[in-house]
């Protein structure tokens, strides 16, 4: 384990960014025109909003919607468009695939498909349990589907609907990531990922994106693989059995944000930042940011079906990488599969969960003299549009050095609307690490 050491170049503040993924949203009608967050419970972090200072942030930019792992990119410094591999080389990174050079990587959903190939579901209504998904796995690359055409392609399952393709040439060279996706609900721009607005529900054919051999073979391959891989699915014993239980049955792929090994991989955080950092994970994309930024990895998977039992052991993974490390970086998943889902009371639910049995038993005893903190979110997940959007999300900051926002109300609320009138004013996703770092009251300079 990469320990902290001396530290002369940086200051004795140890510091957390604490991202809950999908947090920020829209005023709901039956909400009384509030956002989950704003009606949820949160004492927790309403009094860090009277220690602290808000603001708000604009993770990528105007009109860009991000993925996750472009948000953490952009919000621990990075470019995701220069710096990301791409989200399946992070996804791969996260399940333990050892990509080569050459190799392509696609972030992969099993999904619901009709007859005439619309997405009826992209997650398989959230019902298919990871044991399934790895079964389906298993079969698909068993029947090594692109063989003909001197490719391995290999399905790997991680957590239910969600997995990895992964394809590497059996001969006549190296395959190309410059590919288009076959999912009507995001695009790829670079090696990030950006959320869409589906117009046509069919799914999209995998399109070269520069003019290269390699990259029209690795295109015509996948559109193969997929229709193949529909072929191997219709029939097969998990979806039988699922269709007999009345469940939706995973018919076909959807493949996005195909990624490669980079030739010259970003910076290290330590060398970007002269600090070692950790992470603490629980989706396979987040571990492997965490592994491609070489961050100490302490993944601790999905959660359980005990939700506070998950958010304690979180903050004691927190506490104890904050006592080995300089910095750390947290990714709670929870609020944004509510928001996918269009479940504003859930949302609630599980905001309400993450202030009571992660920042509870988090911040209880910790000497905030000497510890700064940064909440805020990877990209905003309305439950109105059911999917990503570029609204600002929230920031708040404190900790060591950070005085209360004088201008604000006694006692503000965590959420959006007292976050757009915070002292930190409406900042970019790349300078929530500086503020955090620098340990700035946040006050326009």
């Amino acid at each position: 384990m990469q320990e902290a050491g001396p530290l002369e170049r940086i200051s004795s503040i140890r510091t957390a960014l604490v991202i809950l993924d999908g947090l920020a949203d829209r005023p709901i009608p039956e909400n009384d025109g509030r956002t989950p967050t704003e009606s949820a419970f949160t004492p927790q972090l309403d009094h860090a909003c009277t220690i602290g200072q808000l603001g708000q942030v604009v993770v990528l930019g105007p009109g860009i919607a991000p993925e996750s792992d472009a948000g953490v990119f952009a919000l621990l410094g990075y470019d995701p468009v220069r710096d990301s591999p791409g989200r399946g080389v992070l996804e791969a990174e996260g399940a333990g695939i050892d990509l080569a050079p050459g190799d392509v990587a696609f972030r992969l959903n099993f999904a619901t498909l009709g007859p005439d190939g619309r997405v009826l579901d992209s997650r398989v209504g959230r019902s298919l349990a990871t044991l399934e998904a790895i079964e389906l796995a298993r079969m698909l690359t068993a029947r090594d589907l692109l063989a003909p055409e001197g490719i391995r392609a290999e399905v790997h399952a991680t957590v239910g609907h969600r997995g990895v393709l992964w394809l590497r040439s059996t001969r006549t060279g190296p395959l190309s990531a410059d590919v288009s996706n076959a999912d009507p609900f995001y695009e790829k721009i670079g090696g990030m990922g950006q959320a869409r607005k589906a117009t046509d529900l069919h799914v999209p054919s995998v399109e070269p994106l520069d003019g290269s051999p390699e990259a029209a073979r690795t295109a015509r391959a996948t559109n193969l693989f997929l229709e193949r891989a529909r072929a191997a699915l219709a029939d097969d014993p998990v979806n039988t059995r699922r269709a007999r239980a009345g469940a939706k049955v995973a018919n076909g792929l959807l493949v996005r944000n195909a990624g490669s090994l980079a030739p010259t991989p970003p910076p290290a955080f330590s060398a970007k930042y002269g600090r070692a950092g950790a992470a603490v994970t629980e989706m396979p994309v987040e571990r492997g940011i965490a592994r491609v930024l070489h961050l100490e990895d302490r993944y601790l998977g999905p959660m359980g079906l005990d939700r506070d039992e998950g958010y304690r052991e979180r903050a004691a993974a927190t506490r104890a990488a904050l006592d080995a490390f300089p910095f750390v970086y947290v990714h709670l998943k929870g609020p944004d599969e509510p928001g996918h889902d269009g479940n504003g009371r859930l949302k609630q639910e599980i905001i309400e969960a993450i202030d009571r049995s992660f920042f509870g038993p988090f911040l209880d005893g910790l000497d905030l003299r000497h510890v700064r903190i940064a909440v805020t979110a990877d990209h905003a997940t309305p439950v109105v549009l059911k999917g990503h959007s570029d609204d600002p999300v929230p920031l708040l900051l404190f900790g060591a050095g950070i005085t209360p926002d004088p201008r604000g109300p006694e006692r503000p609320k965590f959420g959006e609307a007292s976050a757009a009138r915070g002292a930190l004013g409406l900042r970019a996703g790349r300078e929530v690490l500086p503020l955090l770092f620098d340990g700035s009251d946040g006050r326009p300079k």
